[in-house]
């Protein structure tokens, strides 16, 4: 909880507000008491999104939707007025953590805590069921965990089993990874009862395992493995093993009803415990909290089996305790804003206590988009602040200015890797420069820089530097992906947000480190550009990819995913023949030989060494081959020119990296570079550079929340910043990079390297 703002309102439908729960780009969510004295959660929406009939329309449905329901594990809507000009609903308070931040935070659930998870969102499902409706978004962020058992909250995607939905036609809707495979696929049949248990079954083994059955990165792998794969239960305790088997068949006439589920995870009957459309513990009849025997705490829970906080591992019952605590210690907020005159021509009272719901019409300051905090790119006026030595001034310098907050980077900066290091150092300056440059900023921003040599037994101690930096908030690098898990761990135990750029995590699932926040992409990302210009652009049905097994030095670990991701995605639909060269192996004439032999009408090398490529690239020369020839940003390089020779005109590359030289949106980053270094920036630089702007935006939406290592280690992934080479957001439940277009295509032209453009807007290569 954080404290109100002076734009927020003191009052939101005669319920006074407290203080905030959260904010992004739909709107904010308020603490609030009632008029009787119960707290509430008040969600209210901004009123350009409202301005949007379609958005309009569907939060009406998720008021309506939800104030049908009536059960112990589900929220209600006590109040709401969707015809408001920032239409709001508000809903008893549940102090305790999703479960998607119980489990990032604190670790998987043992069995007992998630077989009791599974009985009582069951449960919540069959109230849902029993009122004509399907959630259709059963994920971790919609669970809450409360003392006495879950509660399944937010019905802004229900619709009625049947009923049109308001959707775009082809669209898909829902949480990928939480998506039942009928659902998943655009047009496929209308989602029913049996979605709802598929998606539990998939929220019940992140509890238990810290991960979906589906795996984690780019959505439309993420899709592709829950329509085709069979779901990864490694490490599920055996005694889920059948109940939740069950509920993730791909046939939904296969999955058990809620009520058969419950059966399966040992529900049976207990002395106090209460069935749906009873009253839950603690609650008014309405689902608000009931006051217990000094008129301030919930009362006292049932008595039956697993009721209570001992559901759950510590040091759960306490996090929730000290969140209920302070909600009911909360003082009486001073006055914010005066609520306007409303539609009606009534005015509210100066703290907004006996006013309308209709007179809270002041826009929130939020730039925002898409359900996340947005950081819009510096304006190129910021060229003109620079002085004539190529440096910035920093505003906050003297005496009285803004506080300041320095970034530190770790990289290699004397090393073989030195240029790279390079490219993010020079990035990083120009984007705090930037910063800096811009009038009226809350704070400035500084660099610290510190140089690993590209050595990995010396990453630990390096990151120890920067963290010892009391002024330090954020940390960006390194450059090598071997010294990934060492800074990791550092920035982890101290809380500091870590910032990958090109080096990745090595992680397939997600991570161990909760404020590792990788900007880079997930690596089953880099066979997406191949897909589409397979598919789209010049399709073809029969693909030949060559792997070779020789050792490269590349950093980005593509060659690892690409021959996997198109075996199981084959372009257009067609087939994938896969042909390997082994470890030390030269003979490329026999590779060329076998993909003509398996009729290939397209050829794509997977392997890291750049010398390698070319050399394959030469022999498909030598053999006639004219079909379309791709790989990886890992071959990208100088050595693959030298190698190829005249051979290499005409290959596509997919790559994390954009060249910001032939991005518009770079233009003014491109010419502070050139005036700063006396040349282009190279490769990864406007990625170091966006970096620093998620940073920044992060920092600034942390207004009054506090601004330090720990504020920022969490707010980082509940940011979004569109950068130079890419928008930058993060999935709420994974951390990991979502959206799509974070990777780009590159082709060979008259001997260069040409920057084509995020794959989805490539059409042609002509």
């Amino acid at each position: 909880m954080r404290p109100l703002t002076p734009a927020d309102p003191a009052a939101v439908g005669g319920h006074r507000l407290l203080g905030r729960l959260g904010s992004g780009g739909m709107g904010t969510v308020y603490l609030g008491r009632s008029p009787a004295g119960a707290l509430l959660a008040v969600k209210v929406i901004r009123a350009d999104h409202a301005a949007d009939p379609a958005f309009r329309a569907r939060f009406r449905r998720e008021a309506e939707a939800a104030a049908r329901l009536s059960g112990r594990w589900l929220v209600p809507v006590v109040a709401a007025d969707p015809e408001a000009r920032e239409p709001w609903l508000a809903t008893p308070f549940v102090p305790g953590p999703s479960l998607a931040e119980a489990v990032a935070g604190y670790g998987p659930l043992p069995a007992a805590s998630v077989r009791t998870l599974g009985v009582r969102l069951a449960e919540a499902l069959e109230g849902v069921h029993a009122a004509g409706l399907v959630h259709r978004d059963v994920k971790p962020g919609n669970v809450l965990l409360a003392p006495d058992g879950p509660r399944l909250i937010d019905f802004g995607i229900a619709r009625a089993v049947g009923a049109t939905t308001l959707t775009a036609a082809g669209s898909v809707v829902g949480t990928p990874g939480y998506l039942p495979p009928e659902q998943a696929r655009a047009g496929g049949p209308a989602p029913g009862p049996a979605g709802d248990v598929f998606s539990l079954g998939c929220v019940l083994v992140y509890a238990a395992t810290g991960r979906g059955p589906f795996g984690g990165g780019h959505p439309a792998a993420v899709v592709f493995r829950t329509v085709h794969d069979p779901p990864d239960l490694l490490g599920l305790p055996a005694e889920l093993l059948e109940p939740l088997s069950a509920c993730l068949a791909k046939d939904p006439t296969d999955r058990p009803a809620p009520a058969r589920l419950r059966t399966l995870l040992g529900d049976g009957p207990a002395d106090g415990r209460d069935g749906p459309g009873h009253d839950a513990p603690g609650t008014d009849g309405s689902g608000a909290p009931r006051s217990g025997a000094d008129g301030r705490g919930p009362g006292p829970t049932g008595s039956g089996t697993g009721e209570g906080a001992d559901w759950l591992p510590a040091p759960l019952p306490r996090l929730i305790a000290e969140r209920s605590t302070r909600a009911l210690e909360l003082p009486v907020p001073e006055p914010t804003r005066v609520d306007r005159p409303g539609a009606d021509g009534a005015a509210g009272a100066a703290d907004g206590g006996a006013g309308p719901a209709r007179g809270f019409l002041t826009r929130r300051r939020l730039l925002a988009a898409g359900g996340a905090l947005v950081a819009v790119a510096p304006p190129l006026a910021w060229l003109a602040a620079r002085d004539p030595g190529g440096r910035s001034a920093h505003p906050a310098a003297s005496g009285g200015g803004p506080p300041t907050f320095t970034v530190g980077l770790q990289a290699d900066l004397t090393g073989s890797g030195r240029a790279l290091g390079q490219a993010y150092e020079r990035g990083v300056r120009l984007a705090v420069e930037a910063h800096n440059a811009r009038p009226g900023i809350p704070f400035g921003l500084a660099v610290r820089t510190a140089d690993d040599g590209g050595d990995p037994a010396r990453a630990a101690g390096t990151a120890g530097q920067l963290i010892a930096d009391a002024s330090v908030v954020a940390l960006i690098g390194p450059t090598s992906e071997a010294a990934v898990p060492a800074v990791a761990d550092a920035c982890l135990a101290a809380d500091l947000a870590l910032l990958l750029v090109s080096a990745h995590s090595g992680q397939a699932g997600p991570t161990p480190w909760r404020t590792l926040c990788d900007t880079r992409a997930d690596a089953d990302g880099i066979g997406l550009p191949v897909l589409h210009y397979l598919s789209r652009v010049r399709p073809v049905t029969r693909t030949g990819v060559v792997e070779d097994g020789a050792a490269g030095g590349g950093t980005g670990g593509g060659d690892r995913q690409l021959t996997r991701v198109l075996r199981q995605t084959p372009p257009s639909q067609g087939s994938t023949s896969v042909h390997r060269i082994p470890p030390g192996g030269s003979d490329f004439a026999a590779a060329v030989g076998a993909l003509v032999a398996a009729d290939a009408r397209a050829a794509v090398f997977s392997g890291s060494s750049p010398e390698r490529a070319g050399r394959f690239a030469r022999a498909l020369a030598d053999g006639g081959f004219q079909g379309p020839r791709l790989a990886t940003g890992e071959v990208m390089e100088p050595a693959f020119l030298a190698a190829a020779g005249p051979a290499a005109e005409g290959w596509l590359f997919s790559t994390y990296f954009a060249d910001p030289a032939d991005v518009p949106a770079a233009a003014g980053f491109v010419a502070a570079h050139r005036a700063a270094y006396g040349g282009p920036p190279a490769r990864w630089a406007a990625e170091a550079y966006d970096a620093v702007g998620l940073v920044a935006a992060a920092l600034g939406a942390l207004e009054g929340e506090g601004r330090d290592r720990p504020g920022l280690s969490r707010r980082v992934f509940r940011t979004a910043h569109q950068g130079l080479a890419k928008p930058l957001a993060f999935d709420a439940t994974t951390h990991r990079l979502a959206g799509q277009r974070t990777a780009h295509l590159h082709q060979v032209r008259s001997g260069a390297f040409r920057y084509l453009g995020p794959y989805q807007d490539v059409t042609s290569t002509s």
